[in-house]
């Protein structure tokens, strides 16, 4: 990928800045910090390590991988596969409110973006934004690791930035945990692209306790 317009349209998708609610959602971080699991920068350096190898590395990349190349070959018979995929494995309501919550959002951006979208595609988009990203990706010939990166950095930030509201700790301790969850995400990126389809599956039971628990948190920052 060699044209500037991309790179730059690469960083758009990465941005915080991207009108998709990404940092109104918690995954269960704010419940686990009032439960005590987490209580400094290192008990959320190891959670959100988990969170990678044992459910983004094992059920978003993978997946993202496939509908990536459902979108390449406009099969969308595929893509509703692994875009269903995705919702199964997301363990409770909230988990599943925001990826729809967020497909939604995404799915106006391209609408506005690429108009020409055709509308059983964007109907798909409406369930998760991963696949939006996928098809808009090819639309704009973007490199699937490319994609990919772009796609770590938008989560490895939003999570550090409601860890920064939660936990709680500060900028500096943020932008520290960004480059060491960024470098982990580096290095873990390529295997979990070519994971093999037995293999996609969560395990971060704790998560989902987390999640579930939080649908009922009395006080709380984020949505539900």
């Amino acid at each position: 990928m060699t044209d500037p317009v991309q790179w730059l349209r690469l960083m758009q998708l990465a941005s915080s800045s991207l009108p998709v609610g990404s940092f109104t959602w918690s995954q269960g971080l704010e419940w686990a910090v009032e439960a005590g699991w987490i209580a400094d920068s290192a008990g959320f350096h190891r959670w959100q390590i988990q969170q990678m190898e044992r459910s983004f590395f094992t059920v978003d990349l993978p997946i993202f991988a496939r509908l990536y190349r459902a979108c390449a070959t406009d099969d969308i018979d595929q893509a509703r596969r692994w875009t269903a995929c995705l919702l199964a494995c997301r363990e409770t309501r909230e988990l599943r409110a925001e990826e729809r919550n967020r497909g939604a959002a995404f799915t106006r951006l391209v609408t506005d973006w690429e108009p020409d979208c055709p509308p059983a595609w964007r109907t798909l988009f409406a369930q998760s934004q991963l696949c939006g990203m996928a098809w808009l990706g090819v639309r704009w010939r973007i490199e699937l690791n490319a994609l990919a990166l772009s796609l770590g950095y938008s989560w490895i930030e939003s999570a550090v930035m409601a860890g920064v509201k939660l936990v709680p700790f500060g900028q500096q301790a943020a932008q520290q945990l960004i480059l060491s969850l960024s470098a982990r995400y580096a290095a873990g990126m390529e295997n979990a692209l070519l994971l093999p389809d037995d293999d996609i599956g969560s395990a971060t039971p704790l998560t989902a306790i987390a999640s579930s628990r939080h649908e009922t948190q009395y006080s709380r920052l984020f949505r539900s």
